[in-house]
Order: C-alpha cells, then sequence, then structure tokens
C-alpha cells in the first residue's frame, strides 16, 4: 500500500520542526561541559522518563524484536516483564538513585567517568570507554538499519538516500545541542511513539476480529509451524518452545536474558540517573516509565506474533514466509503497509522514525563522549574540550553508518542482544560494587570487568553458533563453526560470562581484603 506522499510530507515537515526547534533550544541552553553531557543535571522527571523509555525502545524493539515475535510467538512477552521489573523498577529504585548520589558527588559526566572515579582508576574509565567505543557501533548500525528499511519500504526510495538522510537529521541536533537536545526530543518522540504503538494494538485487533478472537486464531495455528523451527523445539506461536531445546536457548538466553539483564547496564541510559536533581525526580519518572514501556514492548511483541493471523488469513501464508526475502525485520513493516489505513501508516512511520531516532540521538551521543571525553580527552579550558567531543561523535557517527552498510539481514535484534549481553558481562558486576560497596576494590573491578569482557568475545567468537559461523575465526582456526556441539553453540555469551564476570569480582574482592589484612597486620607487628 503507497503512503499518500502529500500527508506524509506535511505531518514530517511539522514534525522536523519541533525536533529542530527543541534541538536548538537545547543548543542555546549548552553552555558548559555539564550542559552538553548530563544536561545541567535539571532535568524534569517526566522528561527523564520518556527520554530513559524512548532511548530504551528503539526500531530494534517494534521492528527487529516484532519480528522476531512473528517468527518464535508470545514467548517474547517474558521479555517485557524483565523489561519493567529490572530495566525500570530495578534500575530506577536500585541503581538510580545511588547513581544520582554518587555520580553528583564526584561529578561524574559519563558513565565511564563514574567508574573511573568510583575506583580512583583512569584504567576503569579507559577501559570502559574502548569497550563502548568498539561495541556500540554494532547496535547503532542495527538501529539505523530498522528505521531505513521502514523509510525504504514506504516511500520506495533507495536505501542508500534513506540511510544517510535518517543519521544526518539525528547527527545534526546530537552534536550540536548535546545530551540537553537529545532528551527534550526524546520526551517528544516518546510521547509520539506512544501514541502510533497504541493506535496500532487497537487497529490490530479491529483487522483480527477482537482480543479474544485473534489470540484463539493465533493458538490454532500450532500445525502450520515450520519442519525446521519444529524440528528446534517451536511448539506454537502461542506457547513457549520445547525447554532445553535450541529455539528455548535463544528465546530465554539471548533475547529475554541477554537483553533483560544488559539493560541495568546500558551505558546511554546510567547516564541519565545523573540528569535530574534529586532522588524524588527518579520515584516519580518510575510512575512514568513503567507503563511506557508496557505499552511499548508488549505491544510490539503482540503484534509480531499476531501478523501469522493476518498473514494466513489474506495471504494464506504465515508471517515468516510473508517476510521480504526471509528477513524478519520487515515483517511489522510489510504488515503495517499491507493491513493499516494510509493516515495510520504515516503515523505509524513517524512513531518509528521517533523511535530510532530517540534510540540513535542517545547512542551517537554516548559513543562520541566516550570516545572524546573518556578516551581520548585533552586538557585544557571547558570549551576547549567541547570540539574533540564533537569531533569523536561525528567519527563515531561515521563508523556506524558504514557498519549498517555492510551488516547482514535479520541482524536487528541479534545486534541488539549482543551489545546488551556484552554491557552486561563486562560492565554490571563492577558497576553494582561501586554502588553498594564503601570502598570499592579496583583489583576486584579490572578483573571482573577484564573477565567479563574477554569470555564474552571468546564465546562469541568461538561458540556461540549464529556468531562464530559468521566471524569465521572459529573456522579458520578449528576447522569447524563453533568449538562446542549442541546445546552449547545456542547458549547466549551472557549466561556464560557474567557468572564469570562476577566470579572474578567476587575473587578479586577476597584478595584485595587479604592483601588489606595482610599489610594491617604487618604494620601492627612493626609497631
Amino acid at each position: 500500500m503507497a503512503v499518500d506522499t502529500g500527508l506524509f510530507v506535511a505531518m514530517t515537515l511539522v514534525y522536523l520542526v519541533l525536533i529542530i526547534g527543541l534541538g536548538y533550544l537545547g543548543y542555546r541552553r549548552t553552555k558548559e561541559n555539564d550542559d552538553y553531557m548530563v544536561a545541567g543535571r535539571k532535568i524534569h522527571p517526566v522528561v527523564l522518563a520518556l527520554s530513559y523509555g524512548a532511548t530504551f525502545i528503539s526500531t530494534s524493539a517494534i521492528v527487529g524484536f516484532g519480528g522476531v515475535a512473528a517468527q518464535l510467538g508470545m514467548g517474547m512477552i517474558w521479555l517485557t516483564v524483565l523489561n519493567i521489573g529490572l530495566g525500570i523498577f530495578i534500575a530506577f529504585v536500585f541503581f538510580g538513585k545511588r547513581t544520582r548520589r554518587i555520580g553528583h558527588r564526584l561529578r561524574a559526566v559519563t558513565f565511564p567517568d563514574l567508574m573511573g572515579k568510583c575506583y580512583g582508576s583512569p584504567f576503569m574509565q579507559y577501559a570502559a570507554g574502548i569497550v563502548i567505543v568498539l561495541g556500540m557501533p554494532l547496535y547503532t548500525a542495527a538501529i539505523l538499519i530498522g528505521g531505513a528499511q521502514f523509510i525504504t519500504s514506504t516511500l520506495q526510495i533507495p536505501y542508500t538516500t534513506a540511510l544517510l538522510g535518517f543519521a544526518a537529521i539525528v547527527a545534526l541536533y546530537v552534536v550540536l545541542g548535546g545530551l540537553i537536545a537529545v532528551m527534550y526530543t526524546d520526551a517528544l518522540q516518546g510521547g509520539i511513539m506512544l501514541v502510533g504503538m497504541t493506535i496500532l494494538l487497537v487497529l490490530t485487533y479491529v483487522q483480527l476480529g477482537g482480543i479474544v478472537e485473534a489470540h484463539t486464531a493465533l493458538a490454532g495455528m500450532s500445525a502450520l509451524v515450520p519442519e525446521a523451527l519444529a524440528a528446534g523445539g517451536m511448539t506454537g506461536w502461542a506457547s513457549m518452545p520445547a525447554f532445553g531445546s535450541s529455539i528455548w536457548l535463544t528465546l530465554v538466553t539471548t533475547l529475554v536474558l541477554g537483553v533483560g539483564i544488559g539493560v541495568l547496564a546500558q551505558p546511554q541510559l546510567v547516564v541519565r540517573f545523573m540528569t535530574v536533581r534529586d532522588s524524588r525526580a527518579l520515584n516519580r519518572a518510575v510512575l512514568v516509565g513503567g507503563p511506557f514501556i508496557l505499552m511499548m514492548t508488549g505491544v510490539a511483541f503482540t503484534v509480531g506474533a499476531l501478523t501469522n493471523v493476518y498473514f494466513y488469513r489474506d495471504q494464506g501464508v504465515i508471517a515468516l514466509a510473508a517476510a521480504t526475502g526471509g528477513n524478519v525485520d520487515t515483517i511489522i513493516p510489510n504488515f503495517i503497509n499491507a493491513s493499516m489505513p494510509d493516515l495510520f501508516i504515516v503515523i505509524f512511520m513517524l512513531a518509528l522514525l521517533a523511535a530510532a531516532m530517540s534510540t540513535l540521538s542517545s547512542l551517537f551521543h554516548t559513543m562520541g563522549t566516550s570516545l572524546g571525553f573518556d578516551v581520548i580527552r585533552r586538557t585544557g579550558t571547558e570549551r576547549a574540550t567541547m570540539r574533540p567531543i564533537r569531533l569523536a561523535t561525528v567519527a563515531m557517527i561515521a563508523v556506524s553508518i558504514v557498519l549498517a552498510f555492510i551488516m547482514p539481514g535479520s541482524i536487528i535484534a541479534r545486534a541488539t542482544a549482543m551489545f546488551m549481553g556484552l554491557c552486561a558481562s563486562a560492565f554490571l558486576p563492577a558497576y553494582a560494587h561501586a554502588m553498594y560497596s564503601s570502598r570499592p576494590s579496583l583489583k576486584a573491578a579490572k578483573m571482573s570487568l577484564v573477565t567479563g569482557t574477554v569470555a564474552w568475545f571468546a564465546w562469541t567468537a568461538f561458540v556461540h553458533v549464529k556468531e562464530s559461523a559468521a566471524l569465521g575465526l572459529s573456522n579458520l582456526l578449528f576447522g569447524v563453526p563453533a568449538v562446542l556441539s549442541a546445546p552449547w553453540q545456542d547458549v547466549d555469551p551472557l549466561v556464560i560470562a557474567l557468572p564469570l564476570s562476577t566470579a572474578a569480582l567476587l575473587v578479586g574482592w577476597v584478595l584485595d581484603r587479604h592483601e588489606v589484612t595482610a599489610d594491617t597486620e604487618e604494620s601492627a607487628g612493626a609497631a
């Protein structure tokens, strides 16, 4: 279904005027480093909640994970449960308050800066910054791909034009306006996303005859599960895969746990806790953030699974068969274009662009500050340090665009889970230790960060077959796509690397305490 070009142009112009206006407002209010890096530490709690949620939810959740839900079914709803329980409640209440308080006291302005100052260690700051610089472009490229794919399928314009134009618009206000511009535009984009996803849920149920009828029809389609998926353990789109099967391991360890746990240590989200005045603002933000995440992920995963009912009734095929070239990332765009009225196609396109732009802007900002401030920072005046950070942001945007052109199809959900798993493995134990210990151990933090990072990369490159086969290192060195057989090759790197990272932290802490005790006894003996 072709979108009404005049309607689209009119609504998009209004949207862009608002975005540019908010970006300019952020630029005008950005006077010092704190303004550019942490929005002056005076953001309103509603703006925080919408910005956090809009950054958290991107095209990866709507297009990528929605497409995976179309392929694997309603089991993806467990990710919504973890997103709300861990990503909102635990993150804000148990991590957010301490991050805000400690970050304000130490005057930290980035996540690596927070880690470095908590442990009094340049190594922790540089190492965390390098992990972000190396890992985040993968996630950023996935977001670019999702937005560009929908623009291409809706407007029938070249993919290259869609991707470059999309990246350029976001880059403009991020580079100039910093985090104030990012969070102001995030709040607007979050509101657009909420409207779009609410309408999508209602129209989907109307298309399928109602809530009960839609889910009854989905449950009755179990016999249509493709043989390859059934052999992997899939039992239907309204039920979980067989326990312990390869599909169950992928769904649970990679998608649900990888993203559900990984969100706690996302640098672009952690820094938002340092943008408000006090802890009461975080409490108020939870009341907005929880329902927002429920509507974003819950709707995407539900509608994704229900596309099977629509395509089977309309075209006689399941959603995966209706995907362009078998690419699951095209299922949601194809469903919208085939089933929805012209006006909603435009509204949803704006919602999708808002989701992608809100996450992209935060990732651009985080990559730029990590490279320019944490990795290659120069000493000088406050004004002098702004230039290298902006240049670093432009450089990281260019890297992400190049990756977006060379990454394969059906990559959005997997790239998201990979980056979030990496962050959890590398950062989460040391981050929790820094927030909850009165005397955090540098030795323990170093051991944890290095162990988690190395273990994650090793399992990704040599064991987890979805990545190891594509990378080719295992095949080059050992002659096999993965060095371990099933079920290990289906277990996500997070499930291995995070426990090892945690164990390394505990070992380092014990060794550190032992050394302190020994030094104390030696001093006492000498006295």
